[in-house]
Order: structure tokens, then C-alpha cells, then sequence
């Protein structure tokens, strides 16, 4: 990696201005993917995650079945805006889709009945750090990346368009691509106040 670990996280963004200049192939990316899946932990090894990683095509797609989603649910005269900015993250190379799989939660509630009520927690808990692992990876890479969350409402036709599992329920959607803007570092709160240490 060209940066460290730190580095990444410090220099990442919610990049939501993307253009189709990204410095890395949609074979790269898949492999980042892969890499992402092989590695990154989950609660009972469940590996419940499952990715979708749209391009090309595809990727516009997906960003038409958000807008044409959100057509009828926006007022008119705010739809404008609403456009531009599903416009922006089509632009980008790709968008990496996040599933949960549900089937396989099922099994550990069946297998572990004393921790049913937290499998779904937990679950929710591995898809956010394959979330960040990969923005992390995008991020080294010198992609943009942010994370949208646009379903439930668009969970039906994106399983009807590419023949998902039905099982697999979509938690989050992350367009990357190169970088036409990025935004300025947040303003944080002071750490005294988030963070404590306790010696004895």
C-alpha cells in the first residue's frame, strides 16, 4: 500500500462528485472485493456478506432504478436537486453493492438459540467493516468513495434486475470512481469528551 493504514483513514472522504477516471480496473476492484470478503472478520465466522460490484452498464443501471425510484416520492420541485446528485454518483467507475445474508444468520439463531436476538446486530456490525475496508482500500488507491443508503425502497427491483438471492437483504451502496471534488476534513469533536483511559 502506498499509504498507511492511518493515512487512509485519515484522508478518507465522502467523495460524492465522482468521475469515470478511476485509476484502478474493474478487475482490481473486484479483486479488492475479494480481497475484502477473505479477510475481514465476522461473529461466528458467519461470512454472511455478499458483495455485488456493478460497472459499466450496470452501474448506470443501478443509479436509474434509484432515480426512477425516488421519482415519485420527491416533490417536484426539489427533484432537481435530487437528480444532480444520483447524476454524480453515476458518473463514477462502479458502486459496490452490500448484502447481508439473511439465510446465514438464520442458521447461527438456529445453532446458537442463547444469542438469536444478536445475530442480526452482529451481522449489521461485519457488513459495516467490509463497508470500511473497502473504502479504506479505494481510498489507498486513490478512488473516491462514499456510502449511500437507498434502499429499503429500491431492494425489489435491484433483486429483480440482476437475479439476486432472495435472502440477501442490501444494507448500503458505495459509488467510487476518480475524484472531481473532495470535501474538506469535517470539524471533530475534542477527544476529552469521546474518549477515556483507565490505567488501574
Amino acid at each position: 500500500m502506498s499509504n498507511t493504514l492511518q493515512d487512509a483513514l485519515k484522508n478518507r472522504r465522502s467523495c460524492r462528485e465522482l468521475t469515470a477516471d478511476c485509476p484502478l480496473t474493474p478487475a482490481q476492484v473486484e479483486a479488492l472485493c475479494g480481497f475484502a470478503l477473505n479477510n475481514v472478520p465476522s461473529s461466528f465466522n458467519s461470512q454472511s456478506t455478499r458483495l455485488v460490484l456493478l460497472t459499466g452498464t450496470a452501474n448506470r443501471t443501478f443509479w436509474n432504478i434509484v432515480l426512477e425510484t425516488l421519482r415519485p416520492l420527491v416533490p417536484a420541485e426539489k427533484f432537481g436537486g435530487t437528480e444532480t446528485k444520483i447524476t454524480l454518483f453515476a458518473a463514477g467507475t462502479g458502486t459496490i453493492l452490500f448484502f447481508e445474508d439473511r439465510a446465514a444468520i438464520e442458521k447461527l439463531q438456529a445453532e446458537f438459540p442463547s444469542y438469536r436476538d444478536r445475530f442480526p446486530a452482529w451481522s449489521e456490525h461485519t457488513s459495516a467493516m467490509h463497508q470500511l475496508a473497502l473504502w479504506l482500500l479505494l481510498e489507498d488507491a486513490g478512488c473516491g468513495a462514499s456510502l449511500q443508503h437507498y434502499n429499503p425502497i429500491i431492494d425489489q427491483a435491484v433483486a429483480q434486475t440482476w437475479n439476486l438471492d432472495p435472502t440477501w437483504k442490501l444494507i448500503a451502496q458505495m459509488p467510487y470512481g476518480g475524484i472531481r471534488s473532495k470535501p474538506a476534513a469535517p470539524e471533530k469533536q475534542p477527544l476529552s469528551t469521546r474518549l477515556n483511559m483507565f490505567s488501574e
